[in-house]
């Protein structure tokens, strides 16, 4: 695996570290951030898609999408030259 660190939350105070990676042979993207355990929140995300005893539900501050997005446009075809 050819793991390639992605960002890291812009408000990170070094106790706290949300951060998005991807495994550069698959594509395969992984986010590190606080875990949900609040049950309304994994109810309403069960309603649509069930949550397996092997998944877990992770939250990342909103202020990380557009870091998020960028890294992410950065390996399309065109070279990811989009506005954001």
């Amino acid at each position: 695996m050819a793991l390639r660190f992605r960002c890291i939350d812009p408000g990170t105070t070094g106790n706290e570290c949300p951060s998005f990676s991807e495994d550069d042979e698959t594509g395969d993207m992984f986010f590190q951030g606080g875990t949900v355990t609040d049950p309304k929140i994994l109810g309403g995300i069960a309603e649509h898609s069930p949550i397996a005893s092997d998944e877990s539900v992770v939250r990342l501050p909103a202020r990380m999408r557009p870091l998020i997005l960028k890294a992410l446009l950065e390996g399309q075809d065109d070279g990811g030259s989009a506005a954001l």
